[in-house]
C-alpha cells in the first residue's frame, strides 16, 4: 500500500487512543505518589504528537523509501495568509557551486574518495527547487514597476514585493538527507512561515536532491547553490542581490548538518560568509560514536535500529544479505584497524601491501590488532593522501570491509559488508564534509545558536560540536583525519579562532523540539532564533553576536494570546509603577512593551554583564544566570553561552565542562565505528532481511527488468540517431549548426542546453557510490533519468536530440512511470510529486491542522491563566486601596 495519508490514519489512530489512556494511568501513579517533579509528557498534547511522530517514523521504515520521499515530497498549497513564490536556482549557479567543490576536494580526492566530478553534477531538473517564503501582511503594498512596460507574472510580483523585507532566514530542511516525517520544503513550509513571521523578514528554504539516489556531495552542492543564488543572482532571477552580512543560515538535523559543511566550504575557500547560523539538533556524526545515540533511545522518536526500508529497486544496495551476513567476524587482520573504514585514496605503499596476502594465519584479537608492531598499522599503511606519484594499480584498489571497534579487546572485531547510511558509503563516513565534527576546525565560523534536546540520541555529538567550535585547541581533531588531509591539516593550523557559540540544551525534549510548536519549549525556541536572526543582521550588532546578552531566558508570552494582554494593557500600566523595576522583563513584540509571564512569575532579577578587561585566559561571567565563557584575547567580547532550558522556557547554568561525560571523549574515539551501533543496526537489518525475504527476491526480478528496458532504450535512442561528442568524427557533424543539433537555454523543450553539463552518458570512467541513480540502469528512476536527458533536458555532451518514433509514445502512454508528451516525472527525491488527492486532506496538512488544534487549546490555557492572575491582581489592587482610603 505504501506511505499515504489512509495508510499513516490507520496506523497512528491506535496510537493515539493508546497514548490518551496510557497518559492518564501515568499522571494518577503520579498523583498518588505525591511526586512533584514535571516532564514535558506530563502534557497530553506533547505527549501525543510525541508518539504520533514515532508512529509514523515507524510506518516510514515498515515501507520503500521511494513511497516515503514520494509522501513528505508532495506538493502542498501554502495557508492563505502566506506569501509563497517557488523559484529555480538555475543550472547556470549550480555549475559555479560545483566549481567551489571541484576546487575544494582537489583532483585525487575527487577522483578516488568522491568518485568523480561529474556523476553528482548529474539531475533530472534544470536547477533548485526553492521558495521564498514570507507573511502576506509583510509584503510591500507598492506596485511593481517594469522597466520595458510587460507585465510580470504573479510569482514574480510577489517576489518583487518582498524586496523592502532585508532579512533573510535561508532555510535547510531535515529529513536524515533521504526522509522522515520533515523530509521536504512541504513538510518545513509552515515551521519556516513562523520564521519569517517572528523576523519580520523572508525565509528561503532549499528543495535539495536526496540520497540514497542524490547522496553526498550531490545535496551539499544544492545547498551552496542555493546560497550562491541570494547572493549572486543571475539575469533570470527576480530578486536583488541580498547581502550576506543579511543572511542567517538555519537547518535541522540534517539540514543544519548541510548548513555547517557549507559553512566550513565558504570559509576554507575564501568567500563571503552569511551573519550566523541556527543549528537545530544538527546530525554532525553519522558513525554514531557518541554515547547518547545508544542512551538515549527511549525518549527520542528515532527508530531504534535506524531508518531501515523495505526492501526496493533503489534500496538496499543488496536486498538479500551477503554471504556470511551483513555484519560477521573479520577474515584479516588491519589494516584498516578496528572501529575505522578502508581508505578510499590509498598511497604507493598501502597499494604494494596488498599485493601480498594478508589473509594467511590466524585473524588476531582487536588488542593484538591495535597493537601490532608490523608496518602495516602505520598511517602510510593506513592510506595517505601524500602527495606521491600515484600507483597505475590504484584505478582498481577495492578497499576492504570497515572493522567494527569491539568493547572486549580480547574479541575478533566484526567488519560490516553492507552500506550502513544511505547519505554516503562506509568510506566516506569520517569525510570532514559528512561528519563535520571529524573537521580539522570549527573555528573562524560566523556566530552559532545550536539547539538540542537533552532526550535526543544526537545529544552529546551536538555539545560536542558547539565545545570543538567555541574551543578549537582544546577541543581538536582526530590525529588520522588531520593526517589523511591536506586541507584538514592546514585548517587545523590556520583557523584557530574561536567561533562565539550559544548552545542551549532543552530539558525532556527529543530530535528537532521545533517541529513540536504548540509547546513552551518550541515557543522558546522560535522566539530566541527569532532574536538572534534579527539582532545578526543588525549592522549595529558589534562584537556582542547574541542578544542573549539582553537577557532572553524567561518564558515568553505568547502571540497568540496577544489580543488578551492588550485588553489589560491599562491594568499593567498601573501596576508598573509598584514595582520594581528590576524585578520585570519586557519583551519586544509588535510596537508594545509586555509584561513577561504577567509580573508574578519574575523568579530573578536581571544582572548587568560590565565589560572588563579580562586577564586571564578564560574567565566566566553570569547574565541572569547564564554562564558566559570569555577570552582574554578579544576583550570586551565571550566566546560561548551555555544553557539548559527547563519545560517552561526558563534558563539557567549548564554545568561545569569537566563535569560532561560528552567532553572527556579522546579525539582519537570520535567518528569511529564502535560496536554497540552496529550490532543494533544489523539486528534490525536481520529482522528486515526476514521480513521481506520474499520482497527483496522480487526486487531483483524488477532490476533485471528495468535493466532490459534500460538497454532498449539507448538501443532505439542510437536508432533515432543519438549521437555524443567525441563520436562519429566528423568535423562537419560536430559544429553547433549540424541538423538535429541546437542549443538553448530554455528547460525541457528538446533541444541541448549549453549549461546542462553531463548525463548518464558521460560516466564511463567514474566511479559514484552503488545508490546513485546518475549510473545504475536497474530502477525506474534511472530510466526516467536517461529518458529525460536524451529527449528533453540534454547535455552539451550531446550532438543530437532525437525524435520519438510513435510506437514509444504509444508504450509511454502504458508506462505508469512515463508520459507520451511530458518528460518523465524524475525522482520523488528530486521532484515534488503533484497528489492526485484533494490537498486539504493529505496527511501533511492534516499534521499541521492537529499542532495548530493544540496551539489553540494551550493558548486557550494560557489566557485563562492569565486572566486569573491579572484578575487577583486587580483585586489585590483594589483591596489596598481601600485600605488607603480608610
Amino acid at each position: 500500500m505504501g506511505v499515504s495519508t489512509t495508510s499513516a490514519a490507520v496506523h497512528i489512530t491506535p496510537v493515539v487512543i493508546k497514548t490518551f489512556l496510557r497518559h492518564g494511568k501515568r499522571r494518577a501513579h503520579k498523583y498518588k505518589d505525591s511526586s512533584e517533579e514535571e516532564e514535558a509528557r506530563d502534557d497530553i498534547f506533547f505527549d501525543e504528537a510525541f508518539n504520533i511522530v514515532k508512529a509514523f517514523l515507524e510506518l516510514g521504515i515498515q515501507n520503500t523509501i521511494e513511497s516515503l520521499q514520494g509522501f513528505t515530497n508532495t506538493h502542498i498549497p501554502a495557508p492563505y495568509w502566506a506569501a509563497v513564490a517557488p523559484v529555480q536556482a538555475p543550472l547556470s549557479v549550480c555549475n559555479d557551486a560545483a566549481d567551489i567543490l571541484i576546487n575544494w576536494f582537489g583532483p585525487r580526492e575527487l577522483k578516488h574518495v568522491v568518485g568523480g566530478e561529474r556523476w553528482w553534477q548529474v539531475r533530472g531538473l534544470d536547477g533548485v527547487e526553492c521558495e521564498w517564503i514570507t507573511e502576506k501582511e509583510y509584503l510591500s503594498s507598492d506596485p511593481v514597476n517594469c522597466a520595458n512596460g510587460e507585465n510580470i507574472s504573479q510569482i514574480n510580483e510577489t517576489i518583487s514585493r518582498m524586496e523592502h523585507l532585508e532579512t533573510v532566514m535561508l532555510y535547510v530542511h531535515g529529513g536524515m538527507f533521504k526522509i522522515d516525517s520533515k523530509g521536504s520544503v512541504n513538510t518545513h513550509r509552515y515551521q519556516v512561515i513562523r520564521y519569517a513571521r517572528k523576523i519580520k523578514g523572508r525565509a528561503f528554504a532549499v528543495n535539495y536532491r536526496k540520497a540514497p539516489q542524490y547522496p553526498w556531495p550531490a545535496p551539499l552542492q544544492d545547498v551552496l547553490a542555493a546560497y550562491l543564488y541570494l547572493i549572486r543572482p543571475p539575469v533570470s532571477a527576480h530578486h536583488k542581490a541580498v547581502p550576506p552580512n543579511k543572511i542567517v543560515l538555519a537547518g535541522d538535523s540534517a539540514g543544519a548538518n548541510l548548513c555547517l559543511t557549507t559553512l566550513t566550504v565558504l570559509r576554507d575557500m575564501g568567500l563571503p560568509m552569511p551573519s550566523g547560523a541556527v543549528l537545530i539538533s544538527p546530525w554532525v556524526d553519522l558513525t554514531h560514536s557518541f554515547p547518547s545515540v545508544m542512551q538515549n533511545t527511549p525518549t527520542d522518536i528515532i527508530p531504534p535500529h535506524g531508518f531501515l526500508a523495505k526492501p526496493s529497486t533503489l534500496w538496499p544496495v543488496d536486498p538479500l544479505p551477503p554471504s556470511g551476513g551483513r555484519v560477521c567476524p573479520t577474515k584479516s587482520n588491519p589494516p584498516p584497524e578496528p572501529g575505522h573504514a578502508d581508505t578510499l585514496l590509498p598511497s604507493k605503499k598501502r597499494v604494494q601491501i596488498e599485493r601480498i596476502d594478508h589473509t594467511a594465519g590466524p585473524v588476531q584479537s582487536q588488542e593484538e590488532m591495535l597493537h601490532h608492531p608490523d608496518d602495516q598499522n602505520d598511517s602510510e599503511a593506513s592510506g595517505s593522501s601524500s602527495a606521491d606519484g600515484e600507483d597505475p594499480d590504484i584505478d582498481l584498489w577495492e578497499p576492504k570491509p570497515p572493522k567494527v571497534l569491539m568493547e572486549d579487546p580480547n574479541a575478533v572485531p566484526l567488519e560490516l559488508r553492507s552500506q550502513i547510511q544511505q547519505y554516503a558509503t562506509t568510506e566516506q563516513l569520517t569525510h570532514p564534509l559528512v561528519s563535520p565534527i571529524v573537521q580539522g576546525s570549527l573555528g573562524n565560523l560566523p556566530p552559532l545558536y545550536i539547539i538540542a534536546g537533552d532526550g535526543e540520541v544526537l545529544r552529546d555529538e551536538i555539545i560536542h560540536l558547539a565545545h570543538r567550535a567555541a574551543h578549537p585547541k582544546e577541543y581538536p581533531a582526530r590525529k588520522g583525519v588531520l593526517k589523511e588531509g591536506n586541507r584538514q591539516n592546514e585548517n587545523a593550523a590556520k583557523f584557530t579562532t574561536p567561533t562565539k557559540v550559544h548552545l542551549q540544551v532543552f530539558d525532556d525534549m527529543c530530535h528537532v523540539l521545533t517541529v513540536f510548536t504548540f509547546t513552551q519549549s518550541a515557543k522558546f525556541a522560535y522566539h530566541s532564533i527569532a532574536e538572534f536572526t534579527k539582532h545578526i543582521t543588525n549592522e549595529n550588532a558589534g562584537l556582542e553576536p547574541f542578544p542573549e546578552l539582553r537577557p532572553l531566558s524567561r518564558a515568553s508570552v505568547d502571540n497568540e494570546a496577544l489580543d488578551e494582554h492588550k485588553k489589560k494593557r491599562s491594568l499593567f500600566q498601573r501596576l508598573k509603577g509598584k514595582v520594581p523595576s528590576s524585578g520585570l522583563h519586557h519583551h519586544q513584540n509588535n510596537g508594545d512593551r509586555l509584561f513577561e509571564d504577567e509580573v508574578t512569575a519574575v523568579t530573578g532579577q536581571v544582572q548587568n554583564f560590565k565589560r572588563k578587561d579580562l586577564s586571564s585566559t578564560e574567565t566566566t561571567a553570569t547574565v541572569n544566570g547564564d554562564r558566559l565563557e570569555a577570552s582574554s584575547s578579544q576583550k570586551d567580547t565571550f566566546i560561548m553561552i551555555r544553557e539548559r532550558v527547563d519545560i517552561h522556557g526558563h534558563t539557567r547554568n549548564m554545568e561545569p565542562r569537566e563535569e560532561m561525560q560528552c567532553l572527556k571523549i579522546s579525539p582519537s574515539q570520535i567518528g569511529l565505528i564502535k560496536e554497540a551501533p552496529a550490532v543494533r543496526w544489523s539486528r534490525g537489518q536481520e529482522e528486515w532481511d526476514s521480513r521481506f525475504a520474499k520482497q527483496a527476491k522480487r526486487v531483483l526480478q524488477s532490476r533485471q527488468q528495468s535493466e532490459r528496458k534500460y538497454e532498449a532504450l539507448v538501443r532505439s535512442a542510437r536508432d533515432q540517431g543519438l549521437l555524443l561528442v567525441g563520436e562519429n568524427d566528423d568535423p562537419t557533424n560536430a559544429s553547433a549548426g549540424t541538423p538535429g543539433r541546437s542549443t538553448s537555454s530554455n528547460p525541457v523543450d528538446g533541444t541541448i542546453q549549453e549549461d546542462r553539463r553531463y548525463g548518464p552518458f558521460d560516466l564511463d570512467d567514474e566511479r559514484p557510490p552503488p545508490s546513485s541513480i546518475a549510473k545504475r540502469r536497474d530502477t525506474p528512476e534511472a530510466l526516467a533519468l536517461l529518458k529525460m536527458n536524451i529527449y528533453h533536458s540534454v547535455p552539451v555532451t550531446h550532438r543530437t536530440v532525437p525524435k520519438l518514433k510513435a510506437s514509444d509514445v504509444v508504450k509511454a502512454a502504458f508506462d505508469p512511470h512515463d508520459d507520451p508528451i511530458r518528460p518523465p516525472q524524475q525522482s520523488v527525491s528530486e521532484q515534488q510529486v503533484r497528489t492526485h488527492i484533494i490537498p486539504g486532506i493529505h496527511g501533511l496538512r492534516l499534521w499541521d491542522a492537529i499542532l495548530r488544534y493544540f496551539m489553540e487549546e494551550k493558548t486557550k490555557r494560557a489566557r485563562g491563566v492569565v486572566k486569573d492572575r491579572v484578575d487577583r491582581a486587580g483585586i489585590l489592587e483594589e483591596q489596598k486601596a481601600g485600605k488607603d482610603a480608610r
